[in-house]
């Protein structure tokens, strides 16, 4: 393998780790409902769309 290719596959591995912890964090947010920094921008659409369809947001899905 040529040092191009190590250094891909180490610039790559970086990157994840650098990711890891801050989107297992947002993650984490967005799962249990809290507020994360896209809401302000994404929720108003959210709600939009919910509306348009005529979804419950508060109602749990069923998957039986």
């Amino acid at each position: 393998m040529t040092a191009n290719g190590w250094f891909q596959i180490l610039l790559f591995l970086l990157l994840v780790f650098l990711v890891t912890k801050p989107l297992g964090i947002f993650m984490a947010r967005v799962f249990n409902r809290e507020k994360t920094f896209m809401d302000p921008v994404l929720r108003p659409v959210e709600r939009l769309l919910y509306r348009v369809t005529r979804v419950d947001e508060n109602h749990e899905m069923r998957w039986t």
